[in-house]
């Protein structure tokens, strides 16, 4: 009878952790109402308790793969999700600790390897002969410390200083030294938080390394003079730090993961859900529509335009070359979690924009997914319908950029829209997102194919985040286990197109920054060139102040803004078209005259109803 295979050094440890989970939670039942005698001795037994778990998690952090007896999947994520039940144990001590001796029980837990050290300890009488000034200043520094670890934990408070350096453990970890300030984005439940150093990199630190920043102290500090409470972008400290136009918006959804949270913990979302990153910038203004990047952009001199140039030549705008012109095409997304039955689904989409990996370069753009009843986790876009293809389904999309980043892509959030049955709540959370970066290394534009992108859960701006964890924690150890896990994993696949040289001429008409569905481009087109003849062409100088009349320049940007007004008017350019001489198309300038009536016409037609939609004469 062959002996029982011995355990391997992370076993070991995940066994001793969850013996110490055990007996925490015995701790924290017995310390919920302790008698009065008891209260010593639970005392001790959480400053042993406390000891313990330094130890396992000390022993953990020296592991190695290679120590291991035989292969092991997923160690890195077995050892990441160890060492956070080892964290949230050591802080669940570190608050009962108090609770359960005033006396400073936490002054003898620091000192506690000195005792181990020095095995004499003081009598009780000599505890009792100790000033009554002493007392009340231990007191003092407890309470301070208790202060400092619940403004440490305070939402508004956002910059931290590192108490001891810290080096990486894993890919995702943010590596800091002693005294170095940290701008804290996202503070975890688990201990782990996303924080940011001064040089702009991104990565998880653990809490028990970080205590308050002395400007962040004052600041909270209420006076005599001013007690009201301000809203946390009125802080000039924290606004000076970030000039990225959208960043308040990125705070603003993490602050929301109370919602998120609240809805995975009873099962209505995976764990990897957040609100959408994308719609808080939509919801800002108009920063990031296509309203905004369809003006004509000034150059540095103000005197001229840099994205709009007349050709005299032809009578035309001339084309601008970009950096970026290309056409992605949105195919499908497979293998998309389902969220729990107390919330319903109202729509499913996806956002897209240009990205950097540090701010947004463009315009967003939506296209809803279609999906069938009998297979919801398969998204599909550009559906077979009956006549006009509506442009909110249109998974053809156009990219121009003349944006220089190295780390520039496209940015890739899955959403949906839903509504909670219990409390008719409304929101938008996000599914998973992706990046496709558009150059390598070398600066080459990546190839024109088919990718098939990995989704990440969490925000853009978060790291080694799965959208559903329990995917992986399911997953065996075995090499057939790990490539079906992988098979379950949520994925993107998109296509980049090459363009032809027709296309390419088409699109260099366009502004040099813009996302849109390429079912636009001929109205796009149009657009552009009505705004030549009345910027450039028709203008007697170019320091003319005079004010423009133009109702389709005062109300084309709108309409991009609204998908089903810009498929009425498609449908209607249609109909015009079909009604034009073969002479009228043939002359560029009749045509463009008769569409420009018909345009006017049909604004006419639908805002009569509301006088309020008519645009401004002054453009």
């Amino acid at each position: 009878m062959s002996g029982r295979r011995s355990r391997g050094p992370l076993q070991r440890v995940q066994r001793r952790s969850r013996e110490l989970q055990a007996q925490v939670e015995a701790l924290r039942a017995e310390s919920a109402a302790p008698a009065p005698g008891q209260r010593k001795a639970l005392s001790q037994r959480c400053l042993r308790l406390q000891e313990l778990v330094d130890e396992n998690t000390a022993a953990l952090r020296g592991l190695k793969k290679a120590d291991e007896p035989a292969p092991v999947g997923n160690y890195s994520q077995r050892k990441e999700e160890e060492e956070k039940l080892l964290l949230k144990l050591s802080q669940q001590l570190q608050k009962l600790l108090p609770l359960l001796d005033q006396d400073d029980v936490t002054a003898h837990y620091v000192a506690g390897k000195e005792h181990q050290k020095d095995p004499q300890t003081e009598d009780e009488t000599e505890e009792e002969e100790e000033s009554e000034d002493e007392e009340n200043s231990e007191e003092e520094d407890s309470d301070e410390a208790d202060d400092d670890d619940d403004l440490l934990d305070d939402p508004n408070v956002r910059e931290c200083i590192a108490v001891g350096s810290f080096d990486a453990q894993q890919e995702g970890d943010l590596t800091f030294t002693k005294g170095e300030v940290l701008l804290i984005h996202d503070k975890k439940a688990d201990g782990w938080w996303v924080a940011e150093n001064s040089r702009g990199e991104r990565g998880l630190v653990p809490r028990t390394y970080l205590t308050v920043h002395a400007e962040d102290a004052e600041s909270q500090e209420p006076s005599e003079e001013h007690i009201e409470v301000v809203d946390e972008t009125a802080d000039g400290t924290e606004v000076k730090k970030r000039t990225d136009s959208h960043w308040s918006a990125v705070r603003r959804a993490i602050a929301e993961n109370d919602t998120v949270e609240v809805l995975a913990t009873i099962g209505a979302v995976p764990a990897g859900f957040r609100p959408s990153t994308l719609f808080q910038l939509l919801e800002e203004g108009s920063r990031f529509r296509a309203s905004y990047f369809l003006q004509p952009e000034l150059t540095p001199s103000q005197l001229a335009f840099k994205d709009l140039v007349w050709n005299p030549e032809k009578n035309t705008i001339c084309p601008r070359p970009t950096r970026v012109s290309l056409i992605v095409t949105l195919c499908s997304c497979k293998m998309i979690p389902l969220p729990g039955v107390s919330i319903q689904v109202l729509s499913r989409h996806v956002r897209l924009c240009l990205f950097d990996g540090n701010q947004v370069l463009s315009n967003v753009h939506t296209v809803r997914a279609m999906w069938q009843p009998k297979n919801p986790q398969t998204w599909t876009f550009s559906p077979r319908v009956t006549g006009i293809l509506p442009s909110l389904l249109d998974g053809d999309c156009f990219i121009r950029s003349d944006s220089l980043a190295s780390d520039l892509g496209i940015l890739l959030e899955l959403g949906i829209t839903y509504i909670r049955n219990s409390t008719g709540e409304r929101g938008e959370l996000s599914c998973g997102w992706a990046f496709l970066k558009l150059f390598t290394s070398d600066g080459m534009p990546v190839p024109s194919k088919m990718y098939e992108l990995l989704l990440n859960g969490g925000t853009p701006y978060e790291r080694g985040v799965e959208v559903d964890p329990s995917i992986s924690r399911r997953a065996g150890s075995g090499v057939f286990h790990q490539f079906l896990t992988l098979k379950k994993q949520p994925v993107l696949l998109v296509k980049l197109r090459s363009l032809s040289v027709q296309s390419k001429d088409i699109l260099n008409l366009l502004p040099e920054t813009l996302i849109g569905s390429m079912c636009y481009i001929h109205l796009l087109i149009f657009y552009r060139q009505i705004l030549g003849d009345a910027l450039l062409r028709d203008r007697v100088s170019m320091q003319s102040t005079d004010l423009i009349c133009s109702p389709i320049l005062a109300t084309f940007p709108q309409l991009m803004d609204q998908p089903d007004l810009m498929d009425a008017l498609r449908s209607a350019w249609a109909d015009r078209e079909r009604t034009l001489k073969r002479s009228e198309k043939q002359t560029k300038r009749r045509r463009n005259m008769k569409l420009s009536c018909n345009f006017w016409s049909w604004c006419w037609d639908m805002a009569h109803p509301f006088p309020s939609l008519l645009p401004i004469h002054d453009w």
